[in-house]
């Protein structure tokens, strides 16, 4: 293609899509309806609208799915488990000089707050003819611990104090709700636990003999998550540091930090602070393959919904271009009028632009009404064991409703090139002359 074969046809681009005038909005807007003087739409214009909203509406409230099912993923994560944890190499899991770790780690710019802990696992009966293994999470209030997650918020009965109201036990202890219910215990009553770690040998019989431990039950946390009402049992930093065999050792420690995003750089610069044998686990190392299942999930969704405004895309071009083939006559006289070719194509383009901005604004309108609707009411609901929530949660990215929208009137855009090409292709003499 020649330098001047190119100038000139920017310069037809460029006329064409000059803002329309007065006259081309009228004859667009005579197309746009049933027939001639009336005020409804026609049912092409309907129908192709209505494909757009559909795609606009399902497009909108399965991205905000996607990104509730990831922010109540984290938020509920987050309620027991704190953003980093600072541990140590080796299959023993145990931290000897914490308390020099642990204010070194308070320094660290970025850090809220850190505490010890002591994370293991446990046997726990009720005193029926059944037992089950708990996960283990020992921590002490008044080291700042209450600071490190969100859950004293999720005590549904009780509080943190630990302190039991009956003799001959070993202290208290919170369970999960659902572990609770599935003991049917409740505050006040008596729990058997066994650690897996403390076992002591006995000389007569050569084998080691478990300990078994007597706490009371002092209160109940719901924090939402599945995994954590199902299965925890939290009690106080120093009885847990006995019950493991840890003594003045804990198994790692808690740390909170400003912005939850950025817990992977600053474990980074943690282990390079403490050096060896410590290292750091973000919340988001723990859990990656989780995240980035639901953001895989995210990106094929929203490419599978995209195909329906491209299916509506379809339906505008075939609208458009039956307009064109009933229309032909009027276009040949028009142009013989002295209507050119480029405002031939601009009444397709505006016929186009309205079909999308008007299918985009009633599928953005009912995509918000569908996911606040969903949202607030919480009515889906969804298996907790398999999903750690409970009811399907929806939450709307202003960043997802630009893109959705931005494509949405691109596509609707494009597919008046086609029709509007070939309006504009028409000569007066052989339009008119059309049967």
């Amino acid at each position: 293609m020649s330098r001047a074969s190119l100038v000139q046809g920017l310069r037809e681009m460029g006329r064409t899509f000059r803002w329309p005038s007065k006259l081309e909005w009228r004859i667009a807007r005579r197309y746009l309806r049933s027939r001639r003087g009336a005020r409804t739409a026609s049912l092409n214009t309907v129908i192709s609208t209505g494909g757009v909203a559909v795609g606009v509406t399902a497009l909108i409230v399965v991205l905000g799915v996607m990104n509730g099912l990831r922010n109540d993923l984290r938020e509920r994560i987050l309620v027991a488990n704190p953003h980093l944890r600072v541990l140590t190499y080796g299959a023993g899991l145990r931290v000897d000089d914490w308390r020099e770790a642990l204010e070194r780690i308070r320094k660290e710019p970025g850090v809220v707050a850190a505490a010890p802990e002591v994370i293991s696992q446990a046997g726990i009966t009720a005193g029926q003819d059944y037992g089950e293994g708990v996960n283990l999470l020992g921590f002490d209030p008044d080291t700042g611990a209450m600071s490190v997650t969100s859950l004293p918020k999720a005590i549904q009965k009780g509080d943190l104090s630990f302190k039991p109201t009956k003799p001959g036990v070993d202290g208290g202890i919170l369970l999960g709700t659902r572990l609770a219910g599935r003991l049917s215990v409740y505050p006040g009553d008596i729990v058997t636990l066994v650690p897996v770690t403390e076992a002591k040998m006995n000389p007569a019989l050569g084998v080691a003999v478990p300990r078994f431990w007597k706490f009371e039950v002092t209160g109940l946390f719901d924090t939402g998550m599945f995994q954590y009402d199902n299965q925890f049992v939290v009690m106080s930093l120093d009885i847990a540091q006995r019950f493991t065999g840890l003594g003045p050792a804990v198994s790692g420690i808690a740390v909170r930090v400003a912005d939850p995003d950025l817990a992977p750089a600053i474990g980074e610069s943690l282990e390079k602070r403490l050096g060896y044998p410590y290292r750091a686990l973000d919340w988001q190392t723990q859990n990656a393959s989780l995240f980035s299942a639901l953001q895989l999930e995210k990106l094929a969704m929203g490419l599978i919904i995209f195909f329906i405004m491209v299916v509506a895309a379809f339906n505008i071009v075939g609208t458009l271009t039956m307009v064109v083939t009933d229309k032909t006559k009027e276009i040949g006289i028009l142009r013989a009028m002295g209507l050119t070719s480029p405002a031939v194509a601009r009444v397709f383009l505006i016929q186009g632009a309205v079909i999308g901005l008007v299918g985009t604004a009633l599928g953005l309108l009912m995509g918000l009404a569908v996911a606040y609707i969903v949202d607030e009411s919480g009515w889906i609901r969804i298996n907790p064991a398999v999903y750690f929530i409970d009811h399907l949660p929806v939450h709307v990215e202003p960043l997802d409703v630009a893109v959705v929208v931005g494509a949405s009137i691109a596509v609707a855009v494009l597919a008046t090139i086609y029709p509007s090409r070939t309006a504009a292709g028409l000569t007066p003499v052989e339009a008119i002359r059309h049967e």
